[in-house]
């Protein structure tokens, strides 16, 4: 099995995008301070991170599984320390990652952990040691919960906490308080406090296109507040809270040859993806009848790669199947990722159309997602939620850092109307 680290696709743009969470973010729920701080530690990781997969040989397995520890450290986010507590006072982590290519697993998750500091790094460790002789039982599965897997972690040298490490008084007071409204509350339905406030209900991720042409998406959270005891979230679940890989389009029609029109190929770069047919096709004489028929018979197939991390009600993406059933959406019905994530994740979507009558009244339905589509060499980042707000921030193309919680810039620039 040859890693992406090893293979010579070097033509693409790095790209990284980032997300906290998303759910009930609105001026009424959050103050004006909290706000500043989530923009502040957004673009501190971000910028963090981007340094980190400028680094020459960074993959984007690395830098994901960067990006997300620091977001596990940062008590701002539902991960790591800071992570929401179950119904019993308990914190019982979860975590993932996939890559589009170069491991035999491709994605691992875990959950029901509750002593390793940092749970991304685990799953990364269960993807690597996935491709090794023995590699302690990690070879052979995707998905890990509770005690066994933690032995690995600490037979791996991964840093062990007791859990009390990942307690915080805020989460603390919200998981309390949200026990008392669901005493005045009917059942699933969101109380005053709650459509006031911003209760964490999401997870936080990172995806990241490195130089090799590969995308990986990372993802971890602490779960919902007051999350039944055991409870399994689709962050650790693949293809509900996280999807990557990569595909060929073989004979493309001309419109989709002009959507998905690639940057000029190096006669190495073809080789290395298998491409031989141009190839030949290069070393015929330009005026052969031969070579003419065979340039337009068979077109240069043209490489996509898709990852996709969600945040919001874990359940409703786990029904849906949601990060797999938009990667569906865009590889089969030849739609750009974009136009996917809105069809799941945007205003009016599919995680909003499964709430039905209870949209609105309940958390049901409630999410956004981030991704990176790379159709041949040029990677695009993209984004869509249906609430009020998702924590967010990305590298443009051409390097600029940008950061956004709501949708429009003008709540950028600090608008009047916070609440106090």
């Amino acid at each position: 099995m040859t890693n992406d680290k090893m293979s010579p696709r070097h033509k693409t743009m790095p790209r990284i995008i980032i997300h906290g969470g998303a759910g009930n973010i609105t001026r009424q729920s959050m103050t004006k301070e909290r706000y500043d701080a989530y923009h502040t530690s957004l673009l501190q990781i971000l910028n963090l991170s981007s340094e980190y997969l400028s680094k020459p040989g960074t993959t984007a397995l690395d830098a994901a599984t960067y990006a997300v520890s620091l977001l596990e450290n940062d008590t701002l986010y539902n991960s790591g320390k800071g992570a929401v507590f179950s119904r019993e006072g308990k914190n019982e982590l979860e975590c993932s990652i996939m890559v589009s290519n170069g491991y035999r697993k491709r994605g691992v998750g875990c959950t029901m952990l509750q002593h390793v500091k940092n749970p991304v790094k685990l799953a990364r460790e269960l993807l690597l040691k996935g491709e090794t002789d023995g590699g302690d039982g990690s070879q052979d599965h995707c998905q890990y919960s509770g005690g066994f897997v933690e032995g690995l972690a600490e037979k791996w040298g991964l840093e062990m906490v007791e859990p009390d490490y990942f307690f915080t008084q805020q989460r603390w007071d919200e998981h309390r308080r949200g026990l008392d409204e669901e005493k005045r509350t009917e059942s699933g339905e969101m109380s005053d406090w709650e459509r006031t406030n911003y209760i964490p209900l999401g997870t936080c991720g990172a995806v990241v296109l490195d130089g090799f042409g590969t995308v990986c998406a990372a993802t971890s959270t602490g779960g919902l507040t007051n999350k039944v005891p055991g409870r399994v979230g689709d962050t650790p679940t693949i293809g509900a809270g996280f999807w990557a890989e990569e595909w060929y389009e073989a004979s493309p029609d001309l419109e989709s040859k002009m959507r998905y029109q690639s940057t000029p190929q190096t006669p190495l770069d073809r080789l290395s993806r298998g491409d031989l047919g141009s190839l030949l096709g290069d070393c015929l004489p330009l005026g052969s009848p031969s070579s003419s028929k065979r340039i337009d018979a068979k077109a240069s197939p043209v490489r996509h790669a898709v990852a996709m991390s969600g945040t919001g009600n874990g359940d409703t993406f786990l029904r849906l199947a949601a990060a797999s059933t938009t990667a569906n959406k865009s590889r089969f019905a030849s739609t750009s990722l974009a136009n996917a994530i809105s069809w799941m994740a945007g205003r009016g979507g599919e995680l909003q159309k499964s709430a039905g009558d209870r949209w609105g009244h309940s958390h049901e339905g409630t999410g956004g997602m981030i991704g990176i589509e790379l159709i041949g060499n040029t990677g695009t980042v993209v984004f869509d939620y249906n609430c009020g707000g998702m924590f967010r921030a990305w590298t443009e193309e051409d390097g600029e850092q940008k950061c956004l919680i709501f949708r429009e810039d003008r709540y950028e620039s600090g608008a009047s109307g916070w609440s106090k």
